[in-house]
């Protein structure tokens, strides 16, 4: 058995232990032009969902109305499954779960991009030509305007763990945040903050004390947050949440000024694509600076082209906020969320940490990677 076939048996096996819920992905079509017969087949599988990525695709769409688009949203574990059973259906894979795309370009999976195409890239924002980081999300709070009535909005962690302890009856179950044991988000985000964070478990004992709701999706939170059921929402991911919190006066959108994690979305054209030539093309466009403009303007995932700067840009973002964030670095170290007994130390720790000022009782199901 050689090495890739092993490490492919090996992230099976780790799928296989995840609980699999039911989650109908999403699917775009954008035929080409003309002659059928002419078109070029382009085959995108993400976990990004449509609202968000539909801008970049009609752009690329528009400067090359050959190419025929399908894209397929489906979440990060599926994504995963599907990719594996069937490697040789899809020509570039998405997504943000950072561990699992690195992962499988490590077992060799992704084909290398030429020099020409990574000029202008920078290079922590790729592992060797094959795997590209293409956006820059940071993980934020959101906070309803009723929480005005028992205290001033949380500007960092440290302001937040103390508005979990001196106002612990108010904020009963109207704090949310990611559930670690079913949310690979969330166990991403977990593991992240406990290596940068010494005062993180205090603020998970906080979080139970106040009874917290822990939720699977971004989605879920800001749909409480929303409906006012919800005060705080802590560790959204901020390109979901920005323009629900634009759209709507009374929520409000914190990046952390102490730090903030912050994840990037994850590329790779697979080495058995059946299109690679319209793969490669569309990775181009992914890291022109006229796809990245896109993602700065017509979306909220970040643009992370270096020379582009303002509103949308990780360089506008890096201005404000500067060393606070932090983002896991694009190598062999994002494995180490996926060994199996480092992941059961932090999740029997989150639990009993959650559960000692909680009178809840958490799932102990093992995580999902919802997004």
């Amino acid at each position: 058995m050689n090495r890739h076939s092993l490490i492919d048996q090996m992230l099976l096996a780790l799928l296989c232990l995840l609980p699999i819920h039911a989650i109908g992905g999403q699917a775009l079509h954008l035929p080409a032009d003309g002659d059928p017969e002419q078109a070029r087949p382009l085959i995108i599988h993400a976990a990004l969902d449509l609202a968000h990525v539909r801008p970049l695709l009609n752009a690329f769409h528009r400067r090359h109305p050959r190419v025929d688009i399908v894209y397929r949203n489906l979440t990060t574990l599926s994504l995963h499954e599907r990719f594996l059973g069937r490697p040789e259906e899809v020509d570039v894979m998405i997504s943000s779960a950072m561990p699992w795309q690195f992962a499988l370009a490590n077992a060799g999976h992704a084909r290398p991009l030429d020099d020409a195409t990574l000029a202008d890239w920078p290079a922590w924002a790729h592992w060797r030509r094959e795997l590209i980081a293409f956006t820059f999300e940071p993980i934020v709070m959101v906070v309803h305007r009723d929480l005005a009535q028992i205290a001033a909005t949380p500007n960092n962690h440290g302001e937040l763990l103390a508005l979990l302890l001196e106002h612990r009856q108010e904020l009963k179950g109207r704090v949310a945040s990611y559930d670690p044991m079913r949310s690979g988000a969330g166990y991403a985000y977990a593991m992240e903050e406990s290596r940068r964070s010494p005062r993180y478990w205090d603020l998970i004992a906080a979080l139970g004390g106040v009874d917290a709701r822990l939720m699977d999706t971004t989605a879920e939170m800001l749909d409480g947050l929303e409906e006012g059921h919800l005060l705080i929402g802590y560790n959204l991911l901020g390109s979901y949440a920005a323009p629900i919190v634009e759209a709507n006066p009374e929520l409000t959108l914190i990046i952390p000024d102490d730090y903030a994690l912050v994840t990037r979305r994850l590329a790779f054209v697979p080495r058995r694509a059946p299109h690679p030539d319209t793969a490669t093309l569309f990775m181009e466009y992914l890291m022109s600076r006229q796809g990245q403009r896109t993602l700065a303007e017509e979306t909220s995932l970040g643009a992370l082209h270096p020379a582009l700067e303002g509103p949308g840009t990780a360089t506008e973002l890096r201005e404000r906020f500067g060393d606070a964030l932090h983002s896991p670095r694009l190598g062999p170290g994002l494995l180490v969320g996926l060994d199996r007994l480092k992941r059961q130390a932090l999740l029997a720790r989150f639990r009993r940490e959650f559960q000692r000022e909680s009178s809840g009782v958490m799932d102990a199901e093992t995580a999902t990677t919802a997004d």
